[in-house]
């Protein structure tokens, strides 16, 4: 939808959990020598200013990134997931003022090795441009004014065989469930060792209720084998609790996940659930299958 503009939601709870896994992802990815491909299909700006008019207007970040930017808020032990969170979001605030925040393109081009490459994808024109001017020019990373969930088949299977996709609409069309759903059976189909990560918000509808269980389906009836999955979910608090009703928290299905993500969610899960949960009622859920 492009009346969508992730800089009014940037810095929120959601964006915790899914850059905090996203981090431990790419983290083990890039362990191994071989070329990575990222792709972000619904990049957004890449950067957003927490100081600007729109951010200011629904401070959704002071209930996010706000409850555990500073030291005293920060009760040891740290996860080590939440460490390296933590530390990227600082070089964009080396002087502790909590001014900026980076969208995934940001965390993804921070992390390219010389070998990587990446992909980012927005049709909003204005977080388009915003996108350009956030991300470094040319080289490994490459930003395209469309629809990512229709490019992706085009980009799969990369050259090196390994490619990790985030896949984070809006949802503020019904479709999109629906659209996401098509696009990952066929990006499976091509390529079906990819790593895929899906973000959807926690919210009061149908579509939002079903979408785990019918992503799990999708894993779990992939032909010719199984596929692999993990699916974990934040709520900083019950359904129609809090100042922001509308979503209570947030969920990540990855397809083929890291062996190392389901170790790192567990130690942080708790940790996050402890410091941005809102009137006590937080909870967190880590399920996976084979």
């Amino acid at each position: 939808m492009l009346s969508y503009r992730h800089a009014f939601h940037a810095g929120n709870h959601a964006d915790v959990l899914k850059h905090v896994a996203l981090l431990a992802m790419l983290e083990h990815l890039q362990k191994k020598d071989t070329p990575l491909l990222v792709v972000d299909t619904h990049a957004g700006g890449g950067m957003y200013r927490l100081d600007s008019e729109a951010a200011r207007k629904l401070v959704e970040f002071q209930d996010g990134i706000g409850r555990i930017w500073q030291p005293e808020s920060r009760i040891s032990p740290i996860p080590h997931a939440v460490e390296g969170y933590l530390a990227a979001v600082r070089e964009l605030n080396p002087d502790g003022m909590l001014r900026h925040y980076p969208g995934s393109p940001w965390f993804f081009c921070r992390a390219l090795r010389p070998t990587d490459s990446a992909r980012f994808f927005e049709l909003h024109p204005n977080e388009f441009r915003a996108l350009v001017a956030n991300i470094p020019a040319g080289g490994r990373a490459r930003a395209a004014h469309g629809d990512g969930l229709q490019a992706l088949k085009a980009l799969l299977p990369p050259p090196s065989r390994r490619a990790l996709v985030l896949i984070d609409p809006s949802y503020e069309n019904r479709a999109d469930y629906e659209a996401v759903e098509d696009v990952l059976r066929a990006a499976v189909k091509r390529f079906a060792t990819g790593v895929y990560a899906v973000w959807y918000p926690q919210i009061a509808r149908s579509e939002a209720r079903k979408f785990p269980g019918r992503l799990q389906k999708l894993a779990e009836g992939a032909s010719p084998r199984k596929i692999p999955w993990l699916s974990a979910t934040l709520s900083a608090h019950a359904a129609g609790e809090g100042d922001l009703p509308g979503m209570w928290g947030s969920g990540l299905f990855v397809l083929n996940p890291p062996w190392a993500l389901a170790k790192a969610l567990t130690d942080t899960l708790p940790w996050l659930a402890a410091r941005l949960g809102q009137g006590g009622s937080a909870t967190w859920t880590l399920n996976s299958g084979e």
